[in-house]
């Protein structure tokens, strides 16, 4: 799984040969989320709302 981004604790990364529509898996520590990169629709949410905003604003700004 290559690695995009490292900051903050927060690990920005895909899976080679993933499914449509694009989008990013972000860790940090056991917490968990996946953004579609088009609409910055979250998809899946395992992440406290702080650390999502926080992850939302960095998908958002690339």
């Amino acid at each position: 799984m290559p690695t995009l981004l490292n900051k903050n604790g927060f690990k920005f990364f895909f899976y080679a040969n993933e499914h449509e529509p694009k989008h990013i898996h972000v860790m940090k520590n056991d917490d968990f989320a996946k953004i579609e990169l088009k609409t910055c629709k979250v998809v899946q949410n395992y992440m406290k709302p702080k650390d999502l905003k926080f992850a939302l604003e960095i998908v958002k700004k690339t």
